[in-house]
């Protein structure tokens, strides 16, 4: 066992770098939001974007440290207190979360199209049928109840399982008892954050195209954001053994993490593929106009999406001692990282650019397809994909066609407000459980 540094020191070096990314993100918001349209749409959806990517991260950190508690593994150990401060980032993801819907209920923002109310007016010039028929899911109060209620949920029983993990460094030798009450938590936790996450991942990102659906998308979503948790672990790690912590975090546990990010990015491929392939061959209207506009209008994103975020991994992390080597295994941690941003940018911004074209009148064939009833979609699906690829959002727009410099800015700042959350979390307390009963298990961990 090697001689390492127990507690991390949060340098003023490293706050200072974190805060002037920080500083860049709130210059980047400030300057899209002084310069944006009259709805602030550009704005409201960078917000929307890096709030739900690093809420999401941390989530799946919190699931996965709580799958591998119950399954009583043991090679994760001598890091675990890296996810145990990835997944308390939900302490200020789920508040993120309800400024957007706040925003919805005051209407500061038409990120969703499903928050004006003239969509629900039976009769109105505005009505929308298929809208109003989701209504009891989508609206304000159900969006900030659901974000509310889950998210404390989730804090309560992580911070639960964090405490009593600390305290069982402080208080020692009754090892398997504080296990046996952590392995609790994290089983409880376990159907909150599956189910819930679904429910959530419907309506903070699905429901920005409320005439589509997808039974996959929750897996597709929540494989994204594993992927990207993976990254995040591989990186800091990476970063903290470069200043002298976790020696003990060997080859072995990147051999596997790495092993975990080339698995998962395959997996997500597959869930990519099947929910595509699966939508193309039904060629029900009101499914295929989600692909049909994004292959249409966003083709350097769809296309590069699928290149970054599988095959660079895939070609990559084939070997097998590319996992062991730590610049092939950082590069690609931080490639997947920005690969699946985009992704999410994919997601969210082509629905949110239409919405606001329909709400400011530019939205060409587009307003035809909600505005001529919202009957369109479910009545003349073939129509409305046909028009989806030549209305206003045809247009190249900066912010919305690809990311921009301001993007790329707002991401820098909510990267480096996570990453700062992370490290002033592990000074805390010991970046090793001494006292968790399978860490003998973990330091001798070998694939």
């Amino acid at each position: 066992m090697k001689e390492e540094k127990l507690n991390y020191e949060f340098e003023g070096g490293t706050k200072m770098w974190l805060a002037i990314g920080m500083v860049i993100g709130v210059v980047c918001l400030g300057w899209t939001f002084m310069t944006d349209d009259a709805i602030h749409t550009r704005f409201w959806s960078n917000f929307l974007h890096n709030s739900v990517f690093f809420t999401g991260i941390s989530l799946m950190a919190g699931f996965f440290m709580c799958v591998s508690i119950t399954a009583w593994a043991g090679w994760y150990v001598v890091f675990k207190r890296v996810w145990e401060a990835i997944s308390m980032f939900l302490i200020i993801g789920i508040p993120l979360m309800l400024i957007v819907g706040v925003g919805i209920m005051l209407h500061m923002h038409h990120l969703y199209h499903w928050g004006d109310p003239a969509m629900l007016e039976v009769g109105g010039d505005n009505y929308d049928k298929l809208i109003d028929g989701k209504s009891g899911f989508l609206n304000s109060k159900f969006y900030i109840g659901a974000t509310v209620i889950l998210g404390i949920i989730w804090v309560f029983l992580l911070n639960k399982v964090r405490s009593i993990s600390i305290a069982e460094d402080k208080e020692g030798a009754d090892g398997f008892n504080k296990h046996y009450s952590i392995r609790k938590y994290a089983a409880a936790f376990l159907p909150f954050a599956g189910f819930g996450s679904a429910a959530l991942v419907w309506l903070w990102i699905m429901s920005i195209d409320p005439h589509w659906y997808s039974t996959m998308f929750a897996w597709y979503t929540g494989a994204s954001w594993f992927v990207s948790m993976i990254a995040v672990t591989i990186l800091v790690l990476q970063h903290l053994k470069g200043k002298g912590y976790y020696q003990n975090v060997s080859n072995e546990h990147f051999h596997d993490l790495g092993k975990f990010l080339f698995a998962f990015s395959i997996f997500w491929t597959y869930l990519w593929f099947s929910q595509y392939m699966l939508i193309w061959y039904a060629n029900v209207g009101e499914e295929t106009i989600y692909f049909k506009q994004r292959i249409d209008n966003y083709p350097i994103l769809f296309y590069a999406n699928l290149a970054i975020n599988f095959v660079a991994p895939f070609f990559i992390l084939m070997r097998n001692d590319t996992k062991r080597k730590m610049g092939s295994l950082g590069f690609t941690a931080g490639l997947i990282l920005f690969g699946h941003w985009l992704d999410f940018f994919l997601m969210i911004k082509p629905g949110v650019l239409h919405t606001a074209h329909e709400v400011t009148g530019g939205g060409g064939h587009h307003g035809g397809e909600s505005h001529a009833g919202g009957h369109a979609v479910a009545e003349s699906g073939h129509d409305v994909a046909h028009a989806a690829g030549h209305g206003a959002d045809s247009v190249f727009e900066l912010g919305f066609t690809i990311p921009g410099l301001l993007e790329l800015g707002t991401f820098i700042g909510f990267l480096c407000l996570f990453m700062y959350f992370i490290l002033a979390l592990l000074s805390k307390a010991p970046l090793t459980s001494n006292n968790d009963p399978y860490i003998d298990e973990s330091l001798h961990h070998h694939t």
